[in-house]
């Protein structure tokens, strides 16, 4: 269980007791990425390749996007898509992105996985799988240091909008939205640590809590389970829709992937 899923109701009622009406989003100029709220050491840790332990998994990734695939194509990533760095450089910082295949939009993770069945005629990574995560820690670092640039379109926009709305809306036996931590009570302290902005632009990321790396939607399954909501499956529509409100809402901050966080 996670410190966060182990917050009383208590604490979390008497801190968000003040909130008053659903603030307003944070402007542009004020947004600001979650490596600011973290220490001293944390952010050191981020900075240098050769202590962030998030860089052995593109380590691996590189690894599985250099292999066949093992599906009837016998075909890499690489075959296909030649070196990472030049071909991935940019990617990362525009999905979740619109599907025509799906007709919605999908994150990182599920677009490597339709490439892994529709051109490699492989099966489908699991979600959270350390391969998946892997080759999506590795893919996504190529953007590293570019600014997320999700745009909001006439086929995004109905999903952004439904992604706002479940940030919005309050959830679960404690009540509490997404909004009213980090919307209203941003730079706060909880039990001890700043609340961020919730800028998800370092996943997957490594936490210190987890020891190991994790996507974003591993993170966001959190949460609901510390307010005593229920989580939505890995891969639900609703949780993809959050993922790309979110990155529509730290647009224009630079990719960090793989960070790292308490």
């Amino acid at each position: 269980m996670s410190r966060l899923t182990a917050l009383s109701a208590s604490l979390l009622t008497a801190l968000l007791a003040t909130s008053g009406a659903l603030a307003a989003e944070i402007p542009l100029d004020q947004r600001r990425s979650n490596n600011d709220f973290v220490s001293a050491d944390t952010r050191a840790m981020q900075s240098d390749d050769t202590a962030n332990p998030g860089m052995l998994a593109v380590l691996d990734g590189e690894a599985i996007w250099n292999a066949k695939g093992g599906g009837q194509s016998s075909k890499s990533c690489a075959d296909c898509h030649g070196d990472a760095a030049v071909s991935m450089k940019g990617v990362a910082a525009r999905y979740p992105a619109f599907s025509a295949v799906l007709n919605r939009p999908v994150d990182l993770e599920q677009r490597i996985n339709l490439s892994r069945t529709s051109d490699q005629k492989a099966e489908a990574f699991a979600f959270e799988s350390k391969e998946l995560l892997a080759l999506t820690v590795y893919v996504a670092h190529q953007s590293r240091g570019m600014p997320d640039a999700v745009e909001e379109t006439a086929q995004t926009k109905p999903f952004i909008e439904a992604g706002r709305t479940l940030f919005e809306r309050r959830e679960g036996q404690l009540n509490l939205s997404c909004a009213q931590c980090h919307d209203e009570n941003w730079g706060k302290k909880l039990s001890g640590s700043i609340i961020p902005q919730a800028e998800p632009t370092g996943y997957p990321i490594y936490r210190l809590e987890w020891q190991e790396v994790g996507s974003l939607q591993r993170r966001l399954r959190e949460c609901m389970y510390a307010v005593r909501a229920q989580p939505f499956d890995y891969g639900a529509p609703e949780l993809v829709d959050l993922e790309l409100y979110l990155m529509w809402r730290a647009r224009g901050l630079p990719m960090e992937t793989p960070a790292v966080r308490p």
